[in-house]
């Protein structure tokens, strides 16, 4: 599972993992309890894979963050609650992306992000890679063999 099939719905707890489509809207499906969500399009959803966290020079893609936690952890959850003091927590955001925007990354962010990675862990989600480039490349690779 990656996370271009991993959801956050506005007021509503947690992730969720994007079962189909509707007419509608969508299907999700809970990874805190399993059940299952009808949403419809009027509802705020983000999808992870799109989400990005303000740094001083550009965007980081949230993927990378979850990466650079990983790493720190050593593929485990984090060590910090998203619960923890707001300064526990800049601390911790900090060593995992020392040049955050602390002007436009808010303590609610790293909270939300925090938790996200430990529901994902929870899951058996921790493959954070990009598979669309990877094809991409193989596509654009091929496809220059075949022009020379």
């Amino acid at each position: 599972m990656t996370l271009e099939k991993i959801l956050s719905i506005a007021g509503k707890p947690g992730l969720y993992k994007l079962l189909t489509q509707t007419r509608t809207g969508f299907v999700g499906e809970s990874l805190l309890d399993g059940k299952k969500v009808s949403v419809g399009l009027r509802n705020n959803v983000s999808v992870l894979s799109e989400i990005a966290i303000y740094t001083l020079d550009a965007e980081v893609p949230l993927r990378e963050v979850f990466q650079k936690i990983k790493e720190k952890e050593n593929g485990g959850k984090t060590t910090v609650s998203h619960k923890d003091e707001k300064i526990k927590l800049e601390e911790y955001f900090f060593e995992i992306l020392p040049d955050y925007d602390e002007d436009r990354v808010y303590a609610s962010d790293i909270k939300k992000i925090i938790q996200w990675y430990n529901i994902l862990h929870d899951n058996g989600i921790t493959d954070f890679s990009e598979p669309e480039q990877e094809n991409t490349k193989a596509t654009d690779e091929k496809g220059q063999e075949a022009s020379k």
